[in-house]
């Protein structure tokens, strides 16, 4: 049986996709883990759970949450998150400025590679230095 939930790409087949694709798969990565970690730190009802979600998923928050993992990565990781911060996307949102969205892009890349790569002690590492900003309240 196919293996949904942890898919294990090898380096060609990483190569070959595009780093918005990888930001596609690192936005709903980036995503479950918020949504995880919001629901097990306590936020019960479904309007909370949605309402801090949102906060800290929109593009401004990832844009601060890379700043916390940068010091983090490693040489292989940096050039994926640089290569995602250079992305063209074809539209960036008014809510956010374009350095916001571009950042928010490479985080998401960065996650996307990570969970594709099969590095999910990785994935939960650099999560936890953004999480640890959160607060106790989640």
């Amino acid at each position: 049986m196919q293996d949904f939930l942890h898919p294990i790409l090898d380096k060609p087949a990483l190569d070959r996709l595009g780093v918005l694709a990888l930001a596609h798969i690192g936005d709903s990565v980036y995503e479950l883990l918020t949504r995880t970690h919001l629901a097990a730190c306590g936020t019960q009802t479904a309007r909370n759970l949605h309402r801090r979600t949102v906060a800290l998923v929109c593009a401004p928050a990832q844009a601060r949450a890379a700043q916390a993992v940068l010091p983090a990565l490693d040489e292989e990781e940096a050039a994926v998150f640089r290569h995602g911060r250079n992305a063209k996307p074809g539209t960036v949102p008014r809510s956010c400025s374009v350095r916001d969205y571009s950042q928010a892009t490479a985080l998401e890349a960065l996650f996307g590679w990570l969970y594709l790569a099969g590095h999910y002690d990785r994935v939960n590492e650099l999560y936890g230095l953004i999480a640890a900003d959160y607060g106790t309240e989640g």
